[in-house]
């Protein structure tokens, strides 16, 4: 893995050092601007509309419009230094559980390996996460960008979790058409409930998959191969009258997946050794 920071954890007057590397990566599949009439790939050209010249990376630096085409600017170093990415310090301010924060605040994933001589003070706070069950609110700065961040044990790692702060989450009144009272009909809502029972299941991630980029990758294959591209069609919807009708036609889907789970954990379970059976008494004769 590529170090992406480094740098080090503190909470109290503890110091961790550490470095910093992605959890996640995209698995987007890049596509490229092309020239129809050439197929030539298109390049991305920093061009100064006053000087009419391309630019070189030495000569751009980053500004503010303050006004319609009034700037101010500023120097990588002066963002360093009012970001405070200079210090490279994640500071943990305080610790909570991770049940108190809503998902809608977390941004991004990394973990954190301990530094060249920080194993003992790592593994320190490490157990100290595990066994209190808690996890730590801090501040760190990554590339002139401050942000909130969560710091948290998975498995036997450290991890840090950007968060947004609270003024960078909108306002769910913002959201239109939204209903001012639930009002459901009690039969709907005891079929909805019914239907997520059906569906309930351990959280499994490796079943899941995206199905565009593997349905993208193989039109790719086969415009290499010079064939062309096969999409199977999508099957059609039924028309479905109304909610109720949409909820039983749900509940009638999903009944053999319900049935092959029952049927899984009873041939999972080790069957009961039999009972003898007691003799059966003849029937006594009667005489008319």
């Amino acid at each position: 893995m590529h170090t992406v920071w480094k740098g080090a954890i503190s909470f109290g007057l503890v110091h961790v050092p550490v470095k910093m590397f992605s959890a996640t990566e995209e698995k987007d599949i890049s596509m490229r601007y092309i020239h129809k009439r050439c197929t030539t790939p298109l390049s991305y050209v920093r061009k100064c509309t006053t000087c009419d010249t391309e630019v070189e990376w030495a000569e751009i630096t980053k500004g503010y419009e303050y006004e319609p085409g009034r700037f101010v600017l500023f120097e990588k170093e002066e963002l360093e230094k009012i970001s405070g990415e200079a210090t490279k310090e994640i500071k943990i301010l305080d610790f909570v559980n991770l049940t108190d924060i809503d998902p809608i605040y977390f941004q991004k994933t990394y973990y954190l390996s301990p530094g060249d001589t920080g194993a003992n003070a790592y593994n320190l706070l490490l157990e100290s996460i595990k066994q209190t069950g808690k996890i730590g609110i801090a501040t760190i700065s990554i590339r002139s960008k401050s942000s909130l961040a969560a710091v948290r044990v998975i498995d036997n790692c450290i991890a840090l979790e950007t968060i947004f702060y609270p003024d960078e989450i909108r306002a769910i009144s913002q959201v239109p058409n939204l209903p001012e009272a639930s009002n459901v009909n009690d039969k709907e809502l005891t079929m909805a409930k019914m239907l997520i029972e059906q569906l309930s299941t351990p959280f499994e991630p490796e079943k899941y998959q995206d199905e565009y980029r593997s349905a993208l990758m193989e039109a790719i294959q086969q415009k290499v191969a010079g064939e062309e591209v096969q999409v199977a069609p999508e099957q059609k919807r039924t028309n479905v009258i109304d909610l109720m009708s949409a909820l039983q036609a749900s509940l009638e889907a999903v009944k053999p997946v319900a049935a092959d789970k029952s049927d899984a954990k009873a041939k999972a379970k080790p069957k009961a050794a039999a009972k003898p059976r007691k003799p059966k008494e003849k029937a006594k004769e009667t005489v008319s």
